[in-house]
C-alpha cells in the first residue's frame, strides 16, 4: 500500500466514523476476542461511557451482565447467528442500569467470523417508567375512617361512597386537585367485596400515549420493536379495582378503547387478536367539570356516561371551611410523629386566617403548609405567623398588619438599625403580645389563655419561659 492509498483509507475511516457518530442509534463492534474496535457517539451516550473506557477493552471488563450469555454481542460472537429485536438489561462500570433493544449480527470475512456488530436503541427510561408504575399497587391503606371532616359537605360524600361499596358499578370521582379523591377510591375498594383482590392505581397523565396503551391493555411479543408478552393493568387488577386517575388526560382514541373494555368486559393486548375476559371495577377521577371536559373535547361523552354510573363530587376545601381546624390538627399530629416533635396547636390568629383563605391547592396545600411550618419551629408548642413558609406569608391574605398585631415599631426592621436574630425577634414579639393580652384581660390567666386559643398550662409555661409576671404585664 503506497502513501496515497494509505491517506485515502484514513480519510474513508474518518468519514465512516463521522457518519456513524451522526446517526441516532448506538453502534458497537467487537473483534473475535470480544474487544471493542468501534463505538459510536450515540452508544457512548446511551451507556454513559467515555470512548477511552470502552475502546480496545474486553466487553466483560467494562460492562456487567447477569450471565455471559446475556450479552447479545457475545451471543452473536459465540453462535455466529443474527439476533433481532432482543431486549437487554445490563450495567456500565459506574453501576448504572441500561436497557436497550438490539439487532446484533456476526461480521464475516472470507467465510470466517472476525467479530460482531450491534445496533442498539435506548429504552432505559421507558423500562424505568413501566417498573415504577407496575410497583404502584397494593397500597390501600385508606378507609372511610381516614377521611377527616365533620362538615355536612364532606359527610354527604362519605355516605354516598359507602352506598357505592355494595355494587361493582363504575364510579367517577370529580374534584379539584388536592381534594383527596384517591382516599375515596381506596375507601370504596376496601369497603367492598373486592377488598381482598388487587387495587391498582394509574395516573393517566403520568405517561405518554405510546406507553400508556401497552400499560393498560398489555402487549403481545413482537407487536412492535422490543415488545414482550406482558399483561396490562386490566388483567393484573382482575377481580379487583382499577383506579384511573385524571381520565380526561387520555387521548380520544385510548378513551374509545377503554369504553370498549368497559362495555364488553374483555381486553385485547396491543398487537394481539385474542380477547381476554376481565372482571374489574373501574373508578376514575377527573379534576375538572366533566361538562367542560366534554365540550372542549378532553373527554368523550359516551365514556363519561359509562363511567358516571355513580358520580361523587368531592368539595374543595373552601366549601368545607368547618373542617380546616380538624384537618390542621390531624396534620400536626401526623408530623409530630414523623419529626419527633410535640407541637400542640396553631395560634388562633393564624387559624382565623386559615379559615378565611380560599386554599386553591385544597387539603394537599394545607398539609404542605403545616409540614413547612413545623420545619421552622424550634421549641415552641404552637404554630404562629412567623413559622408559616415565606411564600405563604407573602400572600395578601396573610401579610401581618402591625397595627392589628400590636408589634412595636422597634421590633421591626428599620433603616440604619442592625437586624436582630430571628429567634430574638420572635421571643420579643411574643413577649410583647402576651403582655398586651394579659393587660386586656386584667391579668386573668384563664380568660387570656382562652382568647389565645391555648390551655392555662401552656400560657403559664410561656410566661415563665419569657419571664413575664402578671403584675408587670403592662
Amino acid at each position: 500500500m503506497n502513501h496515497r492509498e494509505f491517506e485515502q483509507l484514513q480519510l474513508k475511516s474518518k468519514l465512516f466514523q463521522r457518519i456513524l457518530d451522526e446517526i441516532d442509534v448506538g453502534v458497537h463492534v467487537v473483534n473475535e476476542e470480544g474487544r471493542t474496535t468501534f463505538y459510536n457517539k450515540k452508544m457512548a451516550q446511551i451507556e454513559g461511557m467515555d470512548y477511552e473506557d470502552v475502546l480496545d477493552k474486553n466487553l466483560l471488563d467494562v460492562f456487567s451482565f447477569n450471565q455471559d450469555e446475556d450479552s447479545t454481542l457475545l451471543q452473536a460472537l459465540k453462535n455466529g447467528s443474527k439476533i433481532k429485536n432482543a431486549k437487554q438489561t445490563y450495567f456500565n462500570n459506574k453501576g448504572q442500569e441500561i436497557t436497550t433493544i438490539n439487532n446484533t449480527f456476526p461480521i464475516m470475512e472470507d467465510g470466517e467470523q472476525i467479530g460482531a456488530m450491534e445496533i442498539a436503541r435506548d429504552v432505559t427510561k421507558l423500562e424505568k417508567l413501566i417498573r415504577e408504575n407496575m410497583n404502584k399497587r397494593g397500597d390501600t391503606r385508606y378507609t372511610f375512617d381516614s377521611i377527616i371532616g365533620s362538615s355536612d359537605e364532606i359527610q354527604e360524600v362519605i355516605e354516598a361512597s359507602k352506598r357505592a361499596t355494595r355494587t361493582s358499578s363504575s364510579v367517577l370521582i370529580i374534584g379539584e386537585t388536592g381534594t383527596g379523591k384517591e382516599l375515596f377510591a381506596q375507601s370504596i375498594h376496601n369497603g367492598s367485596s373486592r377488598s381482598s383482590k388487587p387495587f391498582i392505581s394509574q395516573n393517566c397523565a403520568a405517561l405518554p400515549d405510546s406507553l400508556i396503551e401497552g400499560l393498560l391493555f398489555g402487549t403481545k411479543k413482537g407487536a412492535f420493536t422490543g415488545s414482550i408478552e406482558r399483561p396490562g393493568l386490566f388483567e393484573q387488577a382482575n377481580g379487583g379495582t382499577l383506579l384511573l386517575d385524571e381520565i380526561n388526560s387520555l387521548n380520544p382514541s385510548l378513551q374509545a378503547k377503554l369504553l370498549r373494555v368497559l362495555q364488553e368486559k374483555t381486553v385485547r393486548r396491543v398487537g394481539d387478536t385474542k380477547d381476554r375476559t376481565v372482571d374489574v371495577r373501574i373508578i376514575a377521577t377527573i379534576n375538572e367539570d366533566p361538562i367542560d371536559a366534554i365540550s372542549e373535547d378532553r373527554m368523550r361523552k359516551d365514556l363519561y356516561y359509562r363511567l358516571s354510573v355513580v358520580s361523587l363530587f368531592v368539595p374543595p376545601l373552601r366549601e368545607r371551611r368547618k373542617d380546616i381546624r380538624d384537618l390542621a390538627q390531624f396534620f400536626i399530629e401526623k408530623y409530630n410523629q414523623l419529626f419527633g416533635m410535640n407541637v400542640a396547636e396553631i395560634d388562633e390568629e393564624v387559624m382565623s386566617k386559615f379559615e378565611q383563605y380560599d386554599w386553591p391547592g385544597n387539603v394537599r396545600e394545607l398539609e404542605h403548609i403545616i409540614e413547612g411550618a413545623m420545619n421552622l419551629i424550634d421549641q415552641e408548642e404552637a404554630i404562629s405567623y412567623v413559622h408559616l413558609p415565606l411564600h405563604f406569608r407573602n400572600k395578601p391574605q396573610f401579610k401581618e398588619e402591625p397595627n392589628k398585631t400590636g408589634h412595636l415599631e422597634d421590633l421591626l426592621i428599620q433603616k440604619n438599625k442592625p437586624i436582630k436574630p430571628l429567634e430574638q425577634y420572635i421571643q420579643e414579639a411574643e413577649t410583647y403580645y402576651l403582655k398586651k393580652v394579659l393587660k386586656h384581660h386584667g391579668n386573668n390567666i384563664t380568660q387570656s389563655a382562652k382568647s389565645l386559643g391555648m390551655s392555662r398550662q401552656n400560657l403559664q409555661y410561656r410566661l415563665r419561659k419569657y419571664g413575664v409576671r402578671k403584675e408587670t404585664a403592662d
